[in-house]
């Protein structure tokens, strides 16, 4: 049975709709047996530290919006290619030309 769900990116903010529990999609796996399993990563500190990440099936989670996504992608800085200086290498002091 194939239960993954295209919908969900990482990055996305997901809600839990058993627990309502609220975050960013920070992992998905893919298991053998066809089920996706997502880590789900809250905003915010307690007793300042992090809150701990909990995984859950991908099945009860909704997509709440982009949360990270857009940031993310917005961020990143285009690379461009083109020609580049071949890498030279001096040549073996014991070898003659």
């Amino acid at each position: 049975m194939n239960t993954t769900r295209p919908d969900i990116d990482l990055g996305n903010e997901v809600r839990d709709t058993i627990t309502d529990f609220r975050g960013i999609a920070v992992a998905i796996t893919n298991w053998l047996a066809g089920c996706q399993r997502v880590t789900v990563q809250p905003r915010g500190l307690h007793d300042g530290k992090p809150i701990e990440s909990i995984t859950f099936d991908a099945e009860q989670l909704e997509v709440l919006g982009p949360g990270l996504v857009s940031t993310i992608k917005a961020a990143r800085p285009v690379l461009i290619g083109g020609p580049s200086i071949a890498p030279t290498r001096a040549p073996d002091p014991g070898v003659t030309r």
